[in-house]
């Protein structure tokens, strides 16, 4: 009896499209942890709205026990998601059984996009937290109060939320090191070849010189300028006087380095911001636009069309 009671009951809301690698890189410290011990310190236990099998994005399908009817005693609950807005959507039913959970003292977290069905359920008001960095600026236009920060994972009490990926094997071997020390927490990661454990805070993406494909700091300067202004669009003077540099040296920079202009350059990442919008956040696409920095649905719809070859009707549906 007193070995069940240490059993700690990890349970996870698997949300259709979830990322099988995302779910996999969270449950298997736990397995790992299990055998090392030579006995069961966790049980991990598949959860989805009504017992539903969820398939994932890959059409991997898992079957579940019912989230509202079979999380009591629960340890940690983890909401697992990737897709967009419209699987996000469907995970509307959970929200009270979510919130009745976080009442009981049971610990949540989300991983993935999970952070986003926790925030539209009201469990990460004045909470510190992170979110996969493609969903985080449709999690900012849907909740303007919150703002998640592009860490890997993030511990805050009893909310635990990761970025995806293979970042939750990071937050695992934290939560294991929690729990059983940090010497039983390394032989559970070293089980997966997981010699370099990141921090908490580190980044989820490549450096802005990897991404980009340049070293050269008044470009780089301008080019994260580019993607943190995109609703408000600065013009070419304004931005070289940030980096410190000509009008026509900016000029110069992105001809030689991007083979693009100033110009396109930036109409093509607002872009790609609005199809990312378009696929997964509840916005209008005369919000969109707008929240774009172009100036109507009618020239973002033509300049969507120039670059993706389809409207962004076309690209909702």
């Amino acid at each position: 009896m007193t070995e069940a009671k240490n059993i700690q009951k990890m349970g996870f809301v698997l949300i259709r499209n979830f990322a099988l690698m995302s779910y996999a890189s969270a449950i298997e410290p736990l397995r790992a942890a299990n055998l090392i011990a030579g006995r069961d310190l966790y049980q991990v236990k598949p959860l989805s709205f009504a017992g539903r099998s969820v398939v994932s994005s890959s059409g991997v399908a898992v079957d579940c026990e019912d989230a509202a009817a079979n999380a009591k005693h629960f340890h940690t609950v983890f909401v697992c998601a990737g897709g967009g807005r419209a699987d996000w959507e469907e995970a509307a039913p959970l929200y009270p059984a979510l919130r009745r959970l976080s009442r009981e003292g049971v610990r949540i977290g989300g991983i993935s996009s999970g952070a986003f069905i926790l925030a539209a359920a009201g469990l990460l008001n004045n909470r510190d937290f992170t979110i996969h960095w493609e969903h985080a600026p449709v999690l900012r236009e849907a909740f303007p109060d919150l703002s998640p920060r592009q860490a890997r994972y993030v511990l805050d009490g009893d909310r635990i939320t990761c970025g995806g990926g293979v970042a939750p094997l990071d937050m695992m071997h934290a939560l294991i090191s929690e729990r059983m020390g940090s010497h039983f927490a390394r032989r559970v990661s070293d089980w997966y070849l997981h010699t370099a454990i990141a921090e908490p805070a580190d980044p989820q993406r490549a450096s802005s010189a990897e991404r980009f494909g340049t070293t050269h700091p008044a470009l780089l300067a301008i080019l994260e300028k580019m993607e943190a202004t995109i609703e408000q669009p600065l013009e070419r003077a304004a931005m070289a006087r940030f980096a410190g540099i000509s009008p026509r040296h900016l000029d110069r920079l992105f001809a030689q380095h991007l083979r693009s202009g100033f110009l396109e350059t930036y109409r093509q990442t607002r872009l790609r911001h609005a199809r990312r919008l378009l696929e997964q956040s509840p916005l209008s696409i005369s919000e969109i636009a707008f929240a774009t920095g172009f100036s109507s649905p009618a020239h973002f719809s033509r300049a969507f069309k120039a670059l993706f070859d389809r409207t962004p009707g076309e690209c909702r549906r």
